[in-house]
């Protein structure tokens, strides 16, 4: 039996933030009711590039949820939202703030029909404080949260993660909060509001660098690719290509000065401890740099293996799906899907012994797909939902 088996979700949501944490809650086994707007449905299915004819962004985070075509702006269609609230278990959605209130699903109308529901909401900046009634996507909370300003080269300044990673860490801390708040209701038989935001999501995952800066004031600079406080470690180069390692602990400092034929280095008073090589870490990874340079990355990669020190390969995505080990451990599976046929899909990433089957268990759906069989599912008369078909709502 998977972890969320029995709880419905009323998935409001649409582009990434939203649908990522529907998709997780998906994988755990919630039955996602994704509602899109008609005609054109999520603003994610018009996203290039395509594959058969459907939009790879919502390929991406939409498996494992059922379609449900209704017209907002068409007589009785949000009163029929407001009537599959009734009997879920959670609803999510991530449009502006305010949005959901002039359509008449605020949290406050939504709980006061059904007590027990959930009310989960995903935005830029959150629902309250000044920028509460700001638009927001990921490039903007990237640049606010500080996270911008401790990634990339010295050279270059700033850069932007190479993922909406404001938007996917949003979708987790709010999957996060919904499972909280299950757990909860078993306890107090009530529902309550999860909020989050795309700004408070990558702030809340500053972690060390946040700490610093409050603890002891110090303001984390561009790092490039080597680590803050901690060296040797990050990009090196072999005589073909870089690669990653670490050699952070003194153990393995040792090991690692010996094996490249640099014991002076050990007596070097610019290095002899941690916080010394870390003060002088440009300079000392320029030596080491230089000695690395004279042999192949995979031959470095392979004995700091064997010498018990974190080394590996800087991989292009070509070149991540190739590799054996990510094979082995199931990050894709396959799935049938009704236009494309045999579709890869990025895996669950978390090991549970009721995913012995996978995690992928139903492909991306058409825009509508499951209207009906919801519907029906949730009691609806066979006769009502044909008037709503027939008028255009459905």
């Amino acid at each position: 039996m998977l972890p969320l088996q029995g709880i419905r979700v009323l998935d409001l949501s649409r582009l990434l933030a939203g649908p990522f944490s529907t998709t997780i809650l998906g994988d755990l086994g919630a039955d996602i009711l994704k509602v899109e707007a008609l005609p054109k449905g999520d603003l994610y299915r018009e996203a290039a590039p395509f594959h058969g004819g459907e939009s790879v962004s919502f390929l991406a985070v939409n498996r494992n949820k059922r379609s449900i075509g209704i017209d907002f702006r068409k007589e009785g269609g949000l009163d029929l939202v407001r009537e599959m609230a009734d009997k879920a278990d959670v609803v999510v959605e991530n449009f502006k703030p305010g949005t959901m209130e002039k359509m008449g699903l605020s949290y406050e109308t939504l709980s006061a029909r059904n007590p027990r529901l959930i009310y989960a909401s995903v935005s830029g900046f959150g629902r309250t404080g000044p920028y509460g009634h700001l638009p927001g996507v990921d490039q903007i909370a990237q640049g606010m949260s500080g996270f911008m300003s401790i990634t990339g080269q010295i050279e270059t300044g700033p850069t932007r993660v190479g993922v909406p990673i404001g938007d996917l860490v949003a979708g987790m801390w709010t999957a996060i909060g919904v499972q909280s708040a299950i757990i909860a209701r078993n306890s107090t038989g009530r529902g309550q509001r999860v909020d989050t935001s795309l700004l408070g999501g990558l702030i809340g995952l500053l972690s060390v660098q946040g700490q610093r800066y409050l603890s002891v004031g110090e303001v984390p600079e561009v790092a490039g690719n080597h680590h803050p406080v901690s060296s040797p470690y990050g990009v090196f180069h072999g005589s073909d290509g870089p690669f990653n390692f670490s050699a952070s602990t003194q153990a393995m400092w040792v090991k690692l000065c010996k094996h490249i034929g640099m014991e002076w280095l050990l007596s070097d008073e610019r290095f002899t401890n941690s916080s010394l090589r870390r003060d002088n870490r440009v300079e000392l990874e320029r030596i080491i740099d230089e000695r690395l340079k004279q042999r192949p990355r995979d031959e470095w990669i392979k004995e700091f293996r064997e010498l018990g020190m974190p080394a590996g390969p800087i991989y292009n995505l070509a070149e991540v799906f190739a590799d054996p080990h990510v094979a082995s451990t199931g990050m894709v599976e396959t799935i049938d899907h009704p236009t494309i046929g045999a579709l890869r899909q990025l895996a669950s990433p978390l090991k549970l012994e009721c995913f012995a089957e996978g995690s992928v268990r139903r492909p991306p759906p058409r825009l509508g797909e499951h209207t009906q069989e919801v519907l029906s599912e949730l009691g609806f008369d066979p006769a009502r939902i044909d008037r709503l078909m027939h008028s255009g709502v459905l």
